[in-house]
């Protein structure tokens, strides 16, 4: 049985919002991470996504800061994207609520100069994107020196980013006396040499392999370049597909289909880098509140986004890598519920599939395409 969060050593404020938020018992990654956490260990952990890895780290980051004197930078959470800094600030935000712990977002797209004025009161806990992190330290308006605890959070994503450079000198600038948290959804050499350069001693935990949580039922369409359009409006009108999460490989294609949904009667919105941050934002809310049904996106909605109730993932472009493939379709079937996960595979994808086969282990069957019937016109939610 999971332990309870009422088992741990944790301030009852916390503990308080803990049960705001509605937990209650601990995921694995949480089981093994918090207690080391609030011991003070350097760690770095891997784990499926959706496990609850934001509310592992989070919360013995909160305790700590708890014991601690206010009006002063201790914790730096540093994430690849935007919408995860976002999404962190969120979570944290709740699980703080009776504690008065201050935290702010330092990312591109929002005002440089409330992030100045932000920086320089001293909030607690820096939630920030590589890039624009240095931009502030460019102008000197950070002093890092009461740093006590950092977080890299999507360490493979940063690496992926080309974001190793930024982070270097990001951790060039904090005390070398601290507590060091990094995670990542796979644990791969490249991840522990990073590890390695500025971690002490640290534990390693890893959850699972990175593999499809059992609750997703992955179907492979097969189809033609040109039917993929037409294949996606008969699955939305033929199945129940209450909250659909699209990706395409560019923004391009991302743009296009978005148009094309939307002539076609389709609520839907797009998501992608081009976007303002005001608009992103405003597309995964429009997305999580059901006023649309489905969102077409890159894959920078496909690691870390907490959307908990997507029904169905489509790969309109299969993903060239499979760990790609493996974070999109983990973005349904979470917190303990189904979903479905649909591929669509054209004649030039057939290597491409290979690879997915060899990642989830296990050979994959192509259904043909349903053809097309009798318009249907009952209103849906996607419509």
């Amino acid at each position: 049985m999971s332990r309870l969060f009422e088992d741990l050593p944790l301030d009852s404020r916390l503990l308080d919002g803990i049960r705001d938020m509605g937990y209650r018992e601990m995921t694995p990654i949480q089981e093994q991470v918090i207690p080391l956490a609030l011991e003070g260990h350097d760690l770095f952990g891997a784990s499926q996504t959706g496990t609850g890895k934001t509310a592992a780290f989070l919360i013995p980051l909160i305790d700590r800061l708890l014991r601690l004197p206010e009006g002063v930078t201790r914790a730096l959470i540093v994430t690849p994207t935007r919408e995860l800094a976002i999404q962190i600030d969120e979570q944290l935000t709740g699980l703080a609520y009776y504690t008065g712990v201050s935290s702010a977002c330092v990312v591109g797209g929002l005002s440089f100069g409330y992030q100045e004025r932000v920086i320089r009161e001293k909030v607690e806990v820096l939630i920030v994107t590589p890039g624009r992190m240095l931009d502030h330290l460019r102008f000197d308006h950070v002093d890092f020196g009461s740093v006590e605890v950092l977080v890299l959070d999507e360490a493979d994503r940063m690496l992926d980013m080309g974001f190793l450079p930024d982070v270097q000198t990001i951790l060039s600038k904090l005390p070398t006396e601290r507590q060091t948290l990094l995670f990542s959804a796979t644990l791969s050499p490249e991840v522990k040499k990073l590890a390695r350069q500025f971690m002490r001693h640290p534990k390693e935990i890893q959850i699972g392999r990175q593999m499809p949580v059992a609750s997703v039922r992955q179907r492979f369409f097969e189809v033609s370049p040109t039917g993929k359009e037409s294949l996606l409006l008969r699955l939305l009108r033929a199945e129940r597909m209450e909250s659909v999460l699209v990706f395409a490989r560019t923004k391009n294609e991302v743009r296009r289909l978005d148009r094309k949904l939307h002539n076609a009667g389709v609520a839907c919105d797009a998501l992608h880098g081009d976007r303002p941050q005001e608009e992103r934002v405003e597309a995964l809310e429009r997305f999580r509140r059901g006023e649309i049904g489905v969102l077409v996106a890159t894959d920078i909605a496909s690691r870390g986004l907490d959307i908990n109730d997507v029904s169905h993932v489509v790969n309109f472009d299969i993903p060239r890598d499979p760990d790609d493939y493996l974070h999109r379709i983990g973005r349904t079937a979470r917190a303990k519920k189904e979903g479905d996960a649909i591929t669509f595979v054209t004649q030039y994808d057939l290597e491409l599939l290979q690879k997915i086969e060899k990642a989830i282990h296990q050979r994959v069957e192509l259904e043909r395409a349903p053809t097309p019937g009798p318009r249907d016109n009952r209103r849906r939610r996607w419509r």
